[in-house]
This record gives structure tokens, sequence and C-alpha cells, in this order.
């Protein structure tokens, strides 16, 4: 098997044309003369003047690979986070044995619902497919319209399901401030993406930061998004019985955000973290008694309350991290979409995620920004999530 080959490079220099001849310097260096296959490349909208000249200022990088990227709240890069002022961050792979494919969706309301383009297709031999990778704006596009898509052709086969990794492009606060790069192109609305055949070897690492707490439950009654009854018992009785047996600090957690876990495979004999998708509890039916999540559950579905903070939340990155450490080869480098609600504002100390991977894996080449919804697969099946940590080991 050919050895895939990253490079890497972060500048905070203010002026983009010298953030990027800093950034090229630093991969060239790592690369050693090799063609990149894909190039990776996340700014801040502090370059957002300069924004659309950055496909042209990385032509002589990307040669005849293909160029993926977008604008970020904060930009993450080698063991730092960047999460004010001017920053680039890059990572170009060179990957002998598989072919990079570009594609870019647009997303259309109609009466009928929203009419979707551009999907990446021909993805019936799933063995043929090792991931996508997938950024969006999220004022104009539904990446769950993606993922169904892909879904929907992996059904036709019965073949393994196909990692989606990315997240959606942030910063912006109206529509149209945001930027997504795929080629030659600097767009400002839809989605663009790359897909990645070959032999298997981008791997997902998918940290929701948060950790179980009570007893599961089966979820008896259900409509959509909301929980009505949990093993035969009205949901919300459920609930506060469960938030009596717990002990104080925990109460406390609850009283800064509580979740619900969904479980994604119930052929197990225990869950425990990471088994659930983890989805926000939005609020509650008094009158009925129900439980309102911001996911659709089915009956018979096995779930249990989580809740998240600081602690908990880098327990889980370390945990994760490891385990893919110990089941697998030490990745040639990675590309991290965490969350704009992480960083300083969950941690108390900036740089955390970027250097707790880096502690893992060792100081191997790193990109990535802070997304305003991460892609990542749970359980087998890609979702947006919130809060999370979402990160693509390469090689």
């Amino acid at each position: 098997m050919t050895v895939w080959v990253c490079g890497a490079g972060l500048s905070t220099e203010p002026r983009l044309q010298d953030a990027v001849s800093e950034c090229i310097g630093l991969v060239e260096t790592e690369l050693a003369g090799a063609s990149a296959s894909v190039v990776f490349a996340f700014a801040s909208g502090d370059h957002r003047e300069s924004l659309a000249e950055l496909p042209d200022a990385f032509s002589g990088l990307v040669g005849d690979g293909v160029l993926l990227g977008c604008s970020g709240e904060m930009i993450a890069g080698g063991g730092r986070e960047i999460e004010s002022g001017p920053a680039l961050s890059v990572l170009a792979a060179v990957m002998p044995d598989s072919r990079v494919e570009p594609f870019r969706v647009t997303f259309e309301p109609t009466a009928d619902g929203l009419l979707t383009s551009g999907c990446p297709e021909d993805l019936v031999e799933p063995d043929d497919v090792d991931s996508v990778f997938l950024l969006a704006d999220p004022f104009s596009s539904s990446p769950q319209a993606v993922f169904d898509r892909i879904s929907d052709q992996q059904a036709a086969t019965a073949g393994r399901n196909i990692p989606v990794l990315g997240g959606m492009a942030s910063g912006g606060r109206r529509p149209g401030d945001n930027h997504l790069f795929l080629g030659q192109e600097a767009y400002r609305d839809g989605a663009v993406g790359v897909v990645v055949r070959g032999p298997g070897r981008v791997r997902s690492v998918v940290s929701q930061g948060c950790r179980p707490i009570g007893p599961p439950f089966v979820v008896t009654a259900a409509e959509a998004n909301v929980v009505q009854s949990l093993g035969g018992r009205v949901a919300m009785d459920v609930l506060q019985e469960m938030i009596e047996s717990l002990n104080d600090s925990d109460r406390q957690l609850i009283g800064q955000g509580l979740h619900l876990g969904l479980a994604m495979n119930e052929y197990r004999d225990t869950f425990d973290r990471g088994d659930f998708l983890v989805s926000n509890v939005i609020g509650v039916d008094r009158e009925k008694g129900a439980v309102v999540i911001g996911h659709h559950v089915r009956i018979g579905q096995t779930v249990r309350f989580h809740v998240r903070d600081a602690v908990t939340a880098s327990e889980d990155l370390v945990e994760l991290l490891a385990s893919h450490r110990e089941a697998a080869d030490a990745p040639r480098g990675t590309l991290l979409f965490s969350c704009n609600g992480r960083g300083t504002r969950l941690f108390g100390a900036p740089n955390h995620d970027a250097s707790t991977i880096h502690r893992e894996f060792g100081d191997i080449p790193l990109a990535g920004f802070f997304a305003q919804g991460e892609i990542g697969p749970v359980g087998g099946q890609n979702f947006v999530h919130g809060f999370t940590a979402s990160v693509a080991c390469l090689g």
C-alpha cells in the first residue's frame, strides 16, 4: 500500500497574499516536491474582502489537484486555534492510490420542497468510495439532502455506509457573507465537496462532548421529534424521577442544558458514551408530559439522557482519539471541524481540540475551522451536529 503524505501551514499575516505565500512555503517543505491530490484551505472573516481571490492564489500549489475550503469564524492549524484576528490554515494531501472528484451542490426552494442539484453520483459501488468531504453555507443549504442522496445510492446496493465529514461555514451574519472554495471558484451559497475514491484511508472521530446520565429507556410513544412516553410511562414523569436521582453536580449541569442520546445500534448488550446520537432537548409539553428534541425519534428506540461540560467534552475527545490510535495506524494528517461554541467559550482556555489531537497523535499536519454545524457519522449514519469536534484522520 502506498503512503499518503500531508503538509500543513498556518499564517496570521494580515494580508491574504502574504498569508497564502507563508502557508505555501510551509506546505511545500513538507511535501518535498510531491504533487497534491487535494488542498484544504480555511480562512477567517478578517480576510473577507480578499477571499474571492483565494482560489487563484493557491493555483500553483493545487496544480492538477482540487482545492476545497471555506471561511470560518475561528481557524485551527498545527496545535493552535486562532479565535480572533486574521488566520489562514492549509493542509495538502498527496494520495497516490486515490482519486479526488469535486462536486458543487445548489439548493432551490420550490412549492414541492427543496430542489437539490449537483449531489455526488456514481456511488452505487460504495467499496470504491473512501469518503466524502462536504462544506456548506448555513443560510442556503441542506446537508441532509446530500446525506439522503448518498444513502439512497448505498441502499440500492446494500453497500457499506459512506462517511461524510466537514462542516458549515461560519462567521457570516447574513446570507452571502460566508465563502466556499472549490477548484478555481469561490461561492457564497450552496455547498461544495469532494468524493475520495480508493482504498479506505480516511477515518472519522466524532466527539459529541457529552456523557450519559441515568439509565437507558425505550421509547414507547413518539411522534416526529416529540417523545411522549418512555418505558410505558409519561416522558416528563420519567425525566423528573431521573433528575431527582442524580447528585448535585449533575443536576447543576442539567441547568446548563439537557440532551437526549438516541442509540444508533440496538444490537448491543450495553450502551455507553459514543453509542448515541446526541440531540438537544429543546422544550417540553407540560400539558401532554412530552419531551421535545432536535431529531426525529422512533418507537422502540433506546435513549439515554446526557449532559455536557468542559470536563466531559475533554474526556470524550481524549477517549475517542486514544481508541482510534490503538485500533489503527497513526494518521498522516488530520482535519478538525469543531463547533464555534467550543474553544475558549467552552474550555476557558485556547487551543484545546487542536492541542489534544497533537498530544494523542503526535505533531502531525493539522488544519481546520470552527463551524456553524459539524458534519460526521455516528452509528454509520451522517449528521450535522452541534458542540461537536469532528476529526478526519487521513492516511
